[in-house]
């Protein structure tokens, strides 16, 4: 009998734990332009295909520091207020947003802005389709694993193994970006992490691999003026990098297309910039998500932490790749 009433308690705490995600309303306000450029225009090395200024009345919704897609409309972001906010991106908007508390280990909500402090999020693929949820957390610094029912994340954290040095850090410039590496990468399956403003080499912010075969630290290159926020993998296998910075309370932002090859144990990652802008065309840009839709275009999605500070916006923008 006590077997099966810890069985049956534990049955009704991941239930209550898998429909806690709240529905909530979004205002999705669209934009037209982008450095000039109009919906469908080529703006540096990228197509612009739009974006939305979001919106809602629920006080945890803001925040916005992850971004990841389950397929070409499914998305999961993570907030710095430790929250999971999931729904669809459609042409018109975000729909069927709900929200969510992120857990710590003991299925409990966390406690503390110390511990809430979600700035990463990637999916999880199990031969092909999204099984799970990957989130890394700074100030506590680590990075923990959560499951997904139907499309949403849910249920307690399972923590990932990370370096003794990164999980030494206990500031706001340790994990800022967490992606996994495609199929098609040289690391497949390997995930991989860079910090925000650490640096174990010169000139460059630190990084690591986690991998069964590729498993090892190496760097990223540093830009002036920015810092790494997000990174993204192509379908390709080449990786992508939010970077953002700060002068004079104006803010700037650019993306870093890397290739392949170099994301690898001792490299220094680095490689042109792809898109770049400033100033009211972009805010606190921290989350990167890339997708596929049906006809095959590669669209690339940004979003912004708007730190939940009225002076600022959950600005989501949306390109492309060019079509060869």
């Amino acid at each position: 009998m006590l077997v099966r009433a810890v069985a049956t308690t534990a049955l009704l705490v991941f239930t209550a734990c898998a429909v806690a995600a709240e529905p909530i309303s979004v205002t999705s306000t669209p934009v037209i332009r982008f450095k000039g450029a109009a919906i469908d225009q080529q703006v540096d090395s990228l197509i612009f295909h739009g974006g939305f200024v979001l919106s809602s009345d629920h006080p945890e919704f803001g925040g916005l520091s992850g971004l990841t897609f389950l397929d070409a409309e499914r998305f999961v972001m993570v907030t710095d207020e430790g929250n999971f906010v999931s729904g669809r991106l459609k042409p018109e908007g975000l729909t069927e947003v709900a929200i969510e508390v992120i857990r710590n280990s003991a299925g409990e909500p966390l406690p503390t802005k110390f511990s809430k402090d979600a700035e990463a999020v990637d999916v999880i693929f199990r031969n092909g389709a999204p099984a799970a949820i990957r989130v890394g957390f700074e100030h506590l610094t680590r990075v923990a694993d959560f499951d997904l029912v139907n499309g949403r994340p849910t249920g307690a954290a399972r923590p990932v193994p990370v370096p003794d040095w990164l999980t030494a850090l206990r500031d706001n410039e340790s994990i800022e970006s967490v992606c996994i590496a495609p199929p098609a990468s040289p690391v497949a399956g390997s995930t991989l992490i860079i910090t925000e403003g650490h640096s174990r080499k010169p000139g460059t912010w630190a990084a690591t691999l986690l991998g069964q075969r590729d498993q090892g630290d190496l760097h990223l290159a540093a830009s002036r003026g920015v810092n790494p926020t997000d990174c993204a993998f192509l379908p390709n296998g080449d990786l992508l990098v939010l970077e953002r910075g700060l002068s004079f309370l104006t803010f700037s932002m650019q993306i870093r297309h890397i290739p392949a090859g170099s994301v690898r144990p001792d490299s220094a990652m680095d490689g042109p910039v792809i898109l770049s802008a400033a100033g009211s065309e972009v805010d606190n840009m921290e989350g990167l998500g890339i997708r596929t839709l049906p006809d095959g275009e590669v669209r690339l999605t940004i979003v912004s932490d708007d730190n939940f500070n009225r002076f600022q916006r959950n600005l989501l923008l949306e390109f492309a790749l060019p079509r060869r």
